[in-house]
């Protein structure tokens, strides 16, 4: 029997390298095509496959009541390259999955390179993939080439949208007080590798609080270029954007100070609290948790040593945001993350508009496994919409509210949520009296092991699922 023909990958991320794995796994060679170290981007620092840019954080890793958390357990049971890697370079940090960055990179590239059915080309494919290759996944990620961008903008004849993703500081650990910041985490929860006290805290009095806003609101920011004019996601607003929004915003998002108790001061609680997550497995390195900024860098280092713990701070790194180029995907991909308009174009992570490390992965989980199915003659079988998988997969595919609808939003990157998920049936037990909590608990377990057996029935454990029209 003669070898399939290779199916080319345009881009080394996390999901060009998880597509990458899953094809050769299936035995499907692959031609991973990766620009850096020939053309870098404004937020790689190496040139590593799978490198880690704002945060090096896969967050929640709790699959029972957590929706990231549930990805996280489909994708190790459908043998993710990524999962396994983070699973074995973690860092405590509290109830969630934060890796190593140097060493998960390193083990992503160590083990794409091994692999004797993939082959890694480095070099720009500056416009659309060459007529030969029949079989190719667009895996660039947000930071996606122009000259390739304007490209795929011209084959779908749509305008590619954008918004900024955002980068936060690192402070060296030396140079934090100790003596005023104190380990915990919230709600003295303990993840994967941690203790329960994975977090260093910094405090702040209510007037300390109104003077770092104050700052923050005056401080000098980078002005946007005139062709930067576009929305910032949600789920990653830089400090200044939320402190425009009402005083009292960042108390209520990265630096709220429940569940944490002061023990060098346990009379008094904390009006806010600055959180900082380790970055690196020695430990040398601490991220400040959601402190992405467009402040200038010196503004940066006088406004952050404000903080209690941080008055002599020294940053390895500052906070940046770069530019973030998605496809209106919902119009121009088909449920197989199929080109529509070019359908030997597959596309995968976040240009497809999922938004985080994990989901980018598990979308070019999915690509990889779609395209394997396409190569080898397979059914392609689409998860099912009560999997993580697939509802992550029909946010992108159709799940949006259409703008083409009377007061109906455009379609925008999301994280996994459990708004995504078709409501379980039966979760609720009959002529029992349940607390608003325990009814979200229960609600959520129902989700998840639902997902978890469907799952395994899509992987073939059982029943298979319903095939893509």
């Amino acid at each position: 029997m003669n070898a399939p023909k290779p199916v080319h990958i345009v881009g080394g991320g996390l999901a060009g390298s998880e597509a990458a794995w899953q094809l050769a796994e299936r035995g499907v060679p692959v031609v991973l095509h990766e620009m850096r170290p020939v053309r870098e981007t404004a937020a790689h620092k190496t040139d590593r496959l799978a490198e880690l840019v704002c945060s090096n954080s896969f967050r929640s890793d709790d699959h029972a009541t957590n929706a990231v958390g549930l990805l996280h357990e489909e994708m190790r049971r459908a043998g993710s390259l990524i999962m396994r890697m983070g699973d074995a370079n973690q860092l405590p940090a509290g109830g969630a999955l934060a890796v190593d960055r140097d060493g998960f990179a390193g083990a992503v590239t160590a083990a794409i390179a091994a692999h004797p059915l993939i082959a890694v080309e480095r070099g720009e494919i500056a416009g659309l993939p060459p007529a030969e290759w029949d079989n190719v996944i667009v895996a660039t990620g947000p930071l996606t080439s122009p000259a390739l961008a304007e490209a795929i903008a011209a084959a779908t004849g749509e305008t590619a949208l954008a918004f900024f993703d955002a980068i936060a500081p690192i402070v060296h650990f030396e140079t934090i007080d100790t003596g005023i910041a104190w380990f915990q985490s919230r709600y003295d929860k303990a993840g994967p590798g941690g203790s329960g006290a994975d977090y260093l805290n910094c405090p702040m009095d209510r007037d300390e609080y109104e003077a770092f806003v104050d700052a923050i609101l005056a401080g000098d920011k980078t002005a946007f270029k005139d062709w930067e004019g576009t929305p910032y996601f949600d789920g990653c607003l830089p400090i200044e954007v939320m402190a425009e929004r009402g005083r009292e915003t960042l108390r209520h998002g990265p630096m709220k100070p429940f569940g944490l108790t002061n023990p060098k001061d346990p009379g008094r609680k904390p009006y806010a609290v600055v959180q900082l997550r380790q970055d690196n497995a020695l430990g040398t390195l601490w991220n400040m948790v959601g402190f992405q900024t467009k402040l200038k860098y010196a503004e940066q280092v006088r406004i952050f040593r404000m903080i209690p713990g941080l008055g002599d701070a020294e940053f390895a790194r500052l906070g940046g945001l770069h530019r973030n180029t998605f496809l209106n995907a919902p119009v121009v991909l088909d449920g197989t993350l199929r080109l529509k308009a070019e359908p030997r174009l597959r596309f995968a992570g976040q240009i497809t508009g999922c938004e985080g490390y994990v989901e980018s992965a598990a979308i070019g989980l999915l690509a990889g496994r779609f395209a394997a199915a396409e190569r080898l003659g397979d059914p392609l079988i689409v998860p099912p919409p009560t999997t993580a998988f697939g509802a992550l997969l029909g946010h992108i595919t159709g799940g949006h509210l259409s703008a083409d609808e009377p007061g109906r939003r455009s379609f925008q990157p999301m994280n996994i949520n459990f708004g995504l998920f078709p409501p379980p049936e039966g979760w609720r037990p009959q002529g029992v009296k349940m607390s608003t909590a325990e009814k979200g608990l229960a609600k959520k377990r129902a989700i998840t092991s639902r997902a978890l057996a469907d799952c395994d029935a899509w992987l073939g454990h059982a029943a298979p699922a319903v095939a893509a029209e």
